[in-house]
């Protein structure tokens, strides 16, 4: 597939160049990234005849990011609008092909609606006094099955009015709240009447429905604190007499249950089937007449997603991960043997298949290259092009260069990352060196699109991306070499690292910055108490001390493997891997932002600040940000209101 998808790539490069002269490119800004057209999500319409696909745009008036629909030929061709101006979320195809399902804010809770594909107007299904969660349809049309929290009654809407609501918090970390309990329904399209069909206190995650349309497998836990999803089993509901059956009982984090074509068996994904262990998922396959459960993907090294089978029931296809790169592959389901379907170096992203599996609908995107959506015969992969969502990109901006380096780390062990320069960069050259720190522990650094990136390259910044150990896409034995030892080996992987590209000529090793986000934030604050070498630090949504963060946090991972214990059980540890600083520093605070953020105005925010920071710190540099049109636009509003106002006026005509 690389040959053809990179040609199909390379074309629209040389059509788009041999309209016009040799552009003068210039680097790109913020406001660029924040301004791109983005597209995901790509479903398959079940003959694999059409494609419908999310597009969203930033609105700055709104200070949000829009959402619309359009649905194109899987073949190729223009696209429409569809869904309408009001929207909606996680649209799926009826089996027969005859309807659309989706969701929409109704009275301020997300409810079912539905639409024929023939054209008409939405209409709500659901009237939930809670909001809609995932959502299947039966095979036979007639019916969709969905999840639904449960309200709280009027007894416990007094308790908390009047403030008898404490969580009990043991051992923790529990998080700073409980969930709230989940149940299935089930609401026929024709009459719109809703079955609940479970009543328990449940946390409800995936569930699929049988082909017979007579059971569920759902998984769920008993316990609704936030840091407890390691408790989730599997369960079996017979609909014809709510018998609920546990079919797990390892303590083992379960998700993605998907029935077989046959009904006799499932695959569903797990680290393991016993206790809860540090590896990366794996297919496992449970026998509903055995009992037999067993792993049918241990020949595949990396992170492994979306997994479906082929209406035979003999092969299994996913999305995986290796390294930094994501492919396709199928393995077989008796034997285990492994195929690679795609071999892109950059990212595929299965979006849906059609209802044989012959046809696959995806977004495709490497690190200098925007996502857009492609559609393409599952086996032999020859990619159509659906979308070409930045078309400017190519014409406007001077994006950087980016290859993928090895280096060895204090203790011998191979550490990969991936080494970014300018588009102009001449070798010999040494730069100042941004160091990236990746959230997780266990994420990781890959081969797609992210406009920061670019930005920083356009400002003149080297930048390495380090997959230390305990990043995800490797092996499990190196997802596990930060165990107990976070700030111990994958320090020395990124001071390594630095010191890779100093000896290799790319980097001038008196301008050093690093910024990381999570437990970026956690082991770059972690390292500018370590070593001197850093000039500037830009480090987000951190944690500076494990104690304090243990109650309310919601990094259960810390005792289980990073640290080990409690602060109670081993306090020295929990205080040797803080990383409470005595330096400096500036803080902002951004109102209503969770862990990430969501408001563009924020998000532009956070960016200038940042590089004005690093800019200074780094480089010595009292850096001008970009000015926005809008803002330069206001200006000249304020000035020209200035310029009539009536004492401005009134003051001209006494000179």
């Amino acid at each position: 597939m690389r040959t053809s998808l990179l040609t199909v790539l390379f074309l629209a490069v040389l059509a788009a160049g041999a309209s016009a002269q040799e552009p003068d490119l210039r680097p790109m800004t913020t406001d660029d990234g924040l301004n791109m057209v983005r597209v995901s999500n790509p479903l398959l319409s079940p003959d694999g005849r059409w494609v419908l696909y999310q597009q969203s745009q930033l609105d700055w008036k709104e200070n949000k990011r829009k959402n619309v629909y359009y649905m194109a030929p899987a073949g190729g061709g223009e696209a429409f609008q569809y869904i309408g101006e009001a929207g909606g979320s996680d649209p799926q195809f009826s089996p027969d092909g005859k309807y659309l399902s989706f969701k929409r804010e109704a009275e301020k809770k997300q409810q079912l609606f539905l639409m024929r594909t023939g054209g008409g107007e939405a209409v709500q299904l659901t009237e939930q006094k809670t909001s809609i969660g995932d959502h299947k349809w039966a095979s036979d049309s007639r019916s969709i099955f969905f999840v639904a929290d449960e309200p709280k009654s009027e007894e416990e809407e007094k308790r908390h009015k009047d403030g008898y609501d404490a969580i009990i918090v043991d051992e923790g970390p529990n998080g700073q709240q409980a969930g709230s309990w989940s149940n299935i329904w089930v609401i026929g399209i024709e009459d719109k009447e809703e079955q609940k069909l479970t009543d328990d206190e449940h946390l409800i995650g995936d569930f699929d429905v049988a082909p017979d349309g007579r059971r569920i497998l759902f998984t769920a836990r008993t316990e609704n604190r936030r840091n407890q999803r390691n408790l989730s089993e599997i369960f079996l509901l017979d609909i014809s007499d709510s018998t609920k059956t546990r079919l797990t009982d390892n303590r083992s984090p379960e998700n993605e249950v998907l029935w077989g074509p046959d009904g006799s068996q499932f695959l569903f994904l797990a680290p393991g089937n016993s206790d809860w262990d540090l590896r990366q998922g794996k297919i496992w396959i449970l026998n509903l007449e055995t009992g037999d459960v067993r792993s049918v993907s241990d020949a595949f090294e990396g992170r492994i997603s979306d997994p479906v089978w082929t209406p035979d029931g003999h092969t299994i296809l996913f999305t995986g991960r290796h390294r930094t790169n994501s492919n396709v592959f199928s393995v077989d389901a008796r034997s285990g043997t492994l195929e690679q379907l795609t071999d892109v170096i950059g990212s595929v992203s299965v979006g849906s298949y059609s209802t044989d599996r012959s046809v696959m609908a995806y977004t495709f995107q490497d690190f200098d290259t925007p996502p857009d959506i492609f559609t393409s015969p599952t086996r032999q992969v020859e990619p159509t092009r659906i979308t070409h969502a930045n078309p400017w990109v190519d014409s406007t901006l001077a994006l950087a260069r980016a290859e993928v380096v090895q280096w060895e780390s204090s203790d011998g062990l191979e550490i990969e990352g991936i080494l970014v320069l300018p588009a102009d960069y001449e070798r010999g050259t040494r730069m100042p060196l941004l160091l990236h720190v990746h959230g997780g522990p266990a994420g990781a650094f890959t081969n797609i699109f992210r406009y920061s990136y670019h930005v920083w390259a356009g400002l003149g910044y080297a930048q390495l991306l380090p997959n230390v150990r305990g990043s995800s896409g490797y092996s499990d034995e190196f997802l596990r070499g930060n165990m107990n030892d976070i700030g111990g080996g994958d320090y020395q992987d990124l001071m390594t690292g630095v010191d890779y590209v100093i000896e290799q000529g790319y980097v001038e090793p008196d301008t050093l910055g690093i910024r990381g986000w999570s437990y970026g934030g956690i082991l770059g604050g972690w390292t500018i108490t370590q070593t001197n070498r850093f000039r500037g630090a830009s480090l987000g949504a951190m944690v500076s001390d494990w104690t304090s963060e243990y109650g309310p946090g919601f990094n259960h991972d810390v005792r289980l493997w990073y640290i080990g214990g409690t602060p109670w059980e081993n306090p020295e540890a929990f205080r040797q891997m803080s990383a409470l600083t005595h330096v400096a520093n500036v803080y902002i605070k951004f109102p209503r932002e969770p862990h990430g953020f969501r408001e563009p105005r924020h998000q532009r925010t956070r960016d200038i600040e940042e590089i004005k920071w690093i800019q200074k710190y780094v480089r010595g540099i009292d850096w001008t940000p970009w000015e926005r049109e809008d803002d330069a636009e206001k200006k000249e509003e304020i000035e020209e209101e200035k310029d009539t106002s009536p004492d401005r006026v009134g003051t001209s005509r006494k000179h």
